[in-house]
């Protein structure tokens, strides 16, 4: 499932696109339209910025705002930042890759061989969406 945390931080950037990507939007002006926790949002929006996705502006007229165009934030970013790996299992995951410790061999778990399947088409849909898709 979805953690409230990604979803959030999408509701968030696709906010953010749809703002001009040079005035940084306040936290409040986001958590009110989104209708998320400032607290929560806060915490969301740290870790977009520290992943290079969101820059942010203190003081007066500050705030987040997208570094890149909406159509170069794919969603793979995204979710990897905020959700962490893609893939179901362990065992199937690209850049979180463990081996299970219940399995003698991969390649004859069948477990293991739906969940590629899984793993590979939830990549191509994260792959070729952006979030300008989203905020279209």
């Amino acid at each position: 499932m979805l953690s409230k945390k990604t979803k959030y931080g999408i509701k968030a950037l696709t906010y953010l696109a749809k703002q001009d990507r040079k005035v940084p939007i306040q936290i409040a002006t986001i958590s009110e339209s989104e209708n998320i926790s400032v607290k929560f949002l806060e915490s969301i929006l740290l870790s977009l910025r520290k992943s290079g996705i969101l820059g942010s502006k203190k003081g007066k007229g500050g705030g987040y705002y997208l570094l890149k165009d909406a159509s170069e934030i794919k969603m793979t970013s995204v979710m990897r930042v905020l959700e962490g790996p893609i893939a179901m299992i362990p065992c199937v995951s690209l850049n979180f890759y463990e081996k299970c410790d219940d399995c003698p061999d991969e390649n004859a778990c069948a477990v293991n061989k739906i969940m590629l399947k899984v793993r590979d088409n939830t990549l191509e849909i994260f792959r070729n969406t952006t979030l300008a898709d989203l905020s279209n």
